[in-house]
């Protein structure tokens, strides 16, 4: 399977049975993820460099406008895309083999986890998964330790609260905050 088979494979949010050979790729993109991501927190690098590391994670070209401030965690990394003048400060974990896309100019706050799988309930599958894509629209924040579940899309000009977890879809220009999430109010 290459790259952009297994892109287009998650795309269809597929249920992704344990063992099986799109299983076998998550572990192959993992291990990969975490050399890239090991070099990227190791030690200290210019807004260049990290561009470039963040553009071998990912498997894609990554706008110069990107920042971020490692330390940065994944297990795949080959599922994001990024726009313009995106910045995701540290300690952030994005479980992206669903797919994570990220609108011009979003601010991920620190230690935010994006998360685009989901184990199967049943004990006897608990190894099997489903996918689901995470969009985050343009100009949206999201706070501090808050995090965005399989399958949302939080709308342009968004902002999600410190410490939110965020199970359904956000309206465009709202805040919303708590466990789980809800309306707060408009911006």
């Amino acid at each position: 399977m290459t790259l952009e088979e297994f892109r287009e494979f998650m795309a269809g949010q597929p249920y992704v049975e344990a063992g099986s050979d799109v299983h076998e790729f998550f572990h192959a993109y993992a291990d990969e993820a975490r050399k890239i991501t090991a070099e990227l927190n190791g030690r200290y690098h210019t807004a260049e460099e990290i561009v470039e590391l963040f553009s071998r994670l990912t498997g894609r070209e990554v706008p110069s406008s990107f920042r971020l401030f490692p330390p940065f965690y994944t297990d795949c990394g080959k599922n994001i895309v990024l726009g313009e003048n995106v910045f995701v400060n540290s300690a952030c974990c994005f479980q992206d083999q669903g797919g994570i896309e990220i609108g011009d100019g979003a601010l991920i706050g620190h230690q935010v986890v994006i998360a685009t799988l989901n184990h199967a309930l049943d004990p006897e599958k608990r190894g099997d998964m489903k996918a689901a894509p995470v969009k985050i629209g343009k100009n949206v924040w999201i706070g501090s330790h808050a995090t965005i579940l399989a399958g949302v899309t939080v709308g342009d000009g968004a902002v999600v609260a410190a410490g939110a977890v965020v199970t359904g879809d956000v309206s465009p220009r709202t805040v919303v905050g708590g466990v789980p999430a809800k309306f707060i109010k408009n911006v």
